[in-house]
């Protein structure tokens, strides 16, 4: 067993860590980029004088772990940003390796943290490991106006709970190197607008909706596909929604306001269970003080009209409210809107005091108790800065954003690259698997796309004789045995944690989603089993549908989704499964049902191509 410093009794030095700070260049880019459709985006030139002013060195000598609360007190390394010329320009702030002297060995990533500081604000401290892997170790972007000063402090220090093996006398060296440009590309609101037709365009004086069957408005960010719902006419924001559901869990456990209700949690807790911990760099991209407006409403479709923010809720991340569905078809019928995804997921309206309003595959809407559990389609705002870069807005070739559009990951680990991206793992049919969160740390853990597949007909399995899965029970067996065997490969089976953790808390309707990791917030269930191969908890990311259960306008399931089994057993002896339909439902153990796969990767498994779409998802190896 690893013996991690801090319970060390003795006083142990860290070999010298010396963090050497330089600017090494700044690069200068007069580009010109052409988005499909009839407006050519032409990047002007002008004067770029972009300069980094150093402040105090930072040194970290002889140092022990600290916890954050102490690693905050450091005095860090002051520098700042100044744009000298004439016009905005963007910048992005690297922290490269520099080369060890003889003898010396390198501290990973993951055993340092940081905190960093822009303009008095500190807005974020987090392990090192989220920067990116270098040369892509990316401290912060953005964009500075002329005659601006951007001024920045950086702490680090090395992780409370770091491992004599991976820090005791090892060293990190690194350097500054920031990349300046003029802007490429265009902001998001305008590039949407300019090529979404007339007639697909809804405008009620305060927002400007997208409408139509299938609009050209897919966006990629941080591993999902979403769509462009609305531009703010006066902030020019824009709405963004999920175009699948990404979990499933109870709204609540019983009222119907979203404000202090389990989907608020979800959405906006910031660590690694959720939804807004694990989207990539969110203060720079979404609106983080966002208002939802979840008035109620028991008006039938098109009676509906603009809420009167009765009831708001700010949040970095909500849902869209009933209105917002309504107006996206505007013009059309609900069953063949854009937003109808073939699923059932949870709204943010209000039916009555006891129900709150969800969409059904036919694209009409019910309402039901809170207690219960549909599918979550989150939704965002995009800053009005936020430009789009590439892609023409198909769902093959969605739109991608400035600061999300990585390229040349080859040699960049994948435990630092974020949930719902694609990989390539595995053998045959069933080899594409999406990234669902980095929960131990230092690995990756990921599930795959779809349930398993035996000649494009899913296949299905008992759970097994009770509702506690381990490596011996039916479901786990097929996983640690056959699975290994006939699904992956050697290649790919010597990139897999031999030893997984896994949490089988008990989640009822009424009840948390965390319960099935949690005893309460902050204390680890007891009822955990450890194996190879397991599967995702009810409520995790990525245990959602990416399917439609039903083909526009129509109730008949489309073949395309099979309701499968997650880990989590309710009370009363049954277990929770993902439906066909998105919604949650209990299963005895003896049923059949689908079967996705869950895995955790080594911490040196690495990026060899791709770029982590569907269409061009990562490939994979281990590093020597």
């Amino acid at each position: 067993m690893k013996e991690t410093i801090k319970k060390n009794k003795k006083y142990i030095i860290i070999g010298v860590v010396i963090i050497i700070l330089l600017l090494i260049g700044i690069a200068f880019a007069y580009l010109t980029t052409t988005l499909q459709g009839d407006k050519e985006y032409l990047v002007r030139a002008g004067t770029l004088d972009l300069v980094l002013d150093e402040g105090n060195e930072l040194t970290l000598e002889k140092q022990i772990p600290l916890e954050d609360s102490e690693g905050m007190k450091l005095d860090g390394f002051n520098f700042s940003l100044v744009n000298n010329g004439k016009i905005d320009t963007d910048y992005t702030i690297y922290l490269d390796d520099m080369e060890l002297s003889n003898g010396e060995k390198r501290m990973p990533d993951s055993s340092i943290r940081y905190s960093l500081t822009r303009n008095d604000e500190t807005f974020m401290t987090r392990n090192m490991t989220t920067m990116g892997s270098n040369p892509n170790r990316r401290v912060d972007f953005g964009t500075i106006s002329p005659d601006e000063t951007i001024n920045y402090t950086l702490r680090i220090w090395i992780d409370y709970d770091a491992t004599t093996e991976e820090a005791s006398g090892k060293v990190f060296k690194g350097k500054l190197r920031v990349v300046g440009s003029q802007s490429v590309g265009e902001e998001a609101s305008t590039v949407l607008l300019d090529n979404i037709s007339k007639e697909n365009q809804y405008d009620d004086g305060v927002d400007t909706f997208i409408t139509g069957e299938n609009p050209d408005n897919y966006i990629w960010y941080s591993g999902k596909l979403w769509r462009a719902v609305s531009v703010n006419n006066e902030e020019k924001t824009v709405k963004l929604v999920t175009q699948w559901n990404i979990s499933t869990i109870n709204y609540s456990s019983g009222s119907t306001a979203f404000e202090g209700s389990y989907m608020e949690e979800w959405l906006n807790d910031t660590s690694v269970d959720g939804f807004l911990g694990n989207l990539r760099d969110y203060e720079n991209f979404i609106v983080t003080d966002a208002l939802w407006d979840a008035t109620m409403d028991d008006r039938e479709l098109g009676n509906i009209t603009r809420p009167n923010g009765t009831t708001t809720v700010s949040d970095s991340v909500g849902l869209l409210n009933v209105y917002e569905y309504q107006s996206s078809y505007n013009g059309t019928t609900y069953s063949n809107g854009y937003l109808n995804n073939g699923l059932y997921w949870r709204t943010l309206t209000p039916y009555s005091s006891s129900g709150v309003r969800y969409l059904i595959s036919n694209g009409n809407t019910y309402y039901d108790s809170p207690s219960t559990a549909y599918g979550v389609r989150p939704s965002i705002n995009l800053k009005s800065n936020v430009k789009i870069v590439s892609g023409s807005g198909t769902e093959d070739d969605p739109y991608h954003l400035e600061g999300d559009n990585d390229t040349n990951l080859s040699g960049t680990l994948l435990n630092t690259r974020y949930s719902g991206e694609y990989i390539r793992f595995g053998t045959g049919e069933n080899n594409l698997y999406r990234i669902v969160s980095h929960e131990n740390g230092s690995g990756t853990k990921i599930v795959s796309a779809e349930p398993l597949k035996d000649s494009g007909v899913f296949m299905t399995s008992a759970f097994g004789d009770n509702v506690l899965f381990s490596s011996a029970n039916t479901i786990g067996t097929f996983l640690n045995r056959e699975y290994l065997t006939n699904y992956v490969d050697n290649t790919y089976g010597n990139m897999i944690e031999d030893s997984t953790t896994w949490y089988l808390g008990t989640v009822d309707v009424a009840t948390s989603y965390k319960l099935a990791k949690y005893t309460d917030e902050t204390t680890l269930t007891s009822s955990t089993t450890t194996s190879k191969i397991g599967l995702l908890r009810i409520g995790e990311l990525m245990s959602g549908q990416f399917e439609r259960y039903s083909v526009k306008g129509e109730s008949s399931s489309s073949g395309l989704t099979t309701t499968y089994w997650t880990l989590t057993p309710n009370s009363m002896g049954s277990i929770r499964c993902v439906s066909y339909d998105g919604s949650a439902v209990d299963n005895i153990s003896s049923n059949m049902r689908g079967i996705r796969p869950s895995l955790n990767l080594k911490s040196n498994v690495i990026i060899t191509n791709g770029i982590g779409t569907k269409e061009d998802p990562f490939e994979i190896s281990l590093e020597n």
